[in-house]
């Protein structure tokens, strides 16, 4: 007989806001529209790749006052993959010194892009360090608002943080993320010439800043 033991590869829990949660599973549904592996874990370091047709069973039990919802899908192992050391993120966040000898930070995506950069310097890297711990935790779940038309963000959902899309006095499209705290705590660097390239980059900060790795780099 086939042997059946049950062995659990990867196993993570908490408390996700409703829309941290539509964040994770419009990541899930992008992957599988694209017929790419699934990001597991919130790194992306932990993918799996099923098979064109694998078995899905949907399950609501109740114990108590507790309501849990279940959505198991599987396959055969031989069938599709699960990836444990998958690549985490397709941008790196370089720590650097300037010419002030400061630390700084900036998300640089493979293409050689920057696509967010800290805006400051910190005189000690650990500080630097924080800065980016904060923008892999809040960019994902962060909602966008334009201030040109004087939107406000959800009462419910998100993360710590907002992304703000404004214009800049040059009549450029501009993004920066902030934290409730006040604290501008990333942004795009660069103007945009409409507000959906202005839009795009900070999606792309989104998908990309949870799982990058961070390096020192010298100037």
């Amino acid at each position: 007989m086939p042997d059946e033991t049950e062995e659990t590869v990867h196993e993570s829990e908490r408390s996700r806001s409703r829309q941290a949660l539509a964040t994770y599973f419009r990541r899930i549904a992008k992957a599988l529209g694209r017929g790419e592996p699934v990001p597991v874990a919130d790194a992306g370091t932990i993918t799996v790749d099923p098979p064109a047709e694998p078995d899905l069973e949907v399950e609501i039990e109740r114990e108590g006052d507790r309501v849990s919802l279940e959505l198991d899908v599987e396959w055969i192992e031989e069938e599709g993959d699960v990836d444990l050391d998958a690549a985490a993120s397709k941008a790196t966040f370089e720590v650097y010194g300037d010419a002030a000898d400061d630390w700084r930070w900036r998300l640089v995506h493979d293409n050689g892009n920057i696509i967010a950069d800290g805006g400051e310097g910190y005189s000690d890297r650990r500080d630097a360090e924080n800065g980016i711990e904060s923008v892999k935790r809040n960019a994902p779940g962060a909602h966008v608002v334009d201030l040109k038309n004087e939107e406000e963000p959800p009462e419910e959902g998100g993360s710590n943080a907002t992304f703000e899309v404004f214009e800049d006095q040059g009549g450029k499209r501009r993004w920066r993320l902030v934290h409730d705290n006040g604290n501008v705590i990333a942004d795009g660097g660069q103007g945009y010439a409409s507000k959906r390239n202005a839009v795009g980059g900070l999606r792309s900060v989104k998908e990309n800043a949870p799982g990058a790795a961070v390096e020192e780099v010298d100037e």
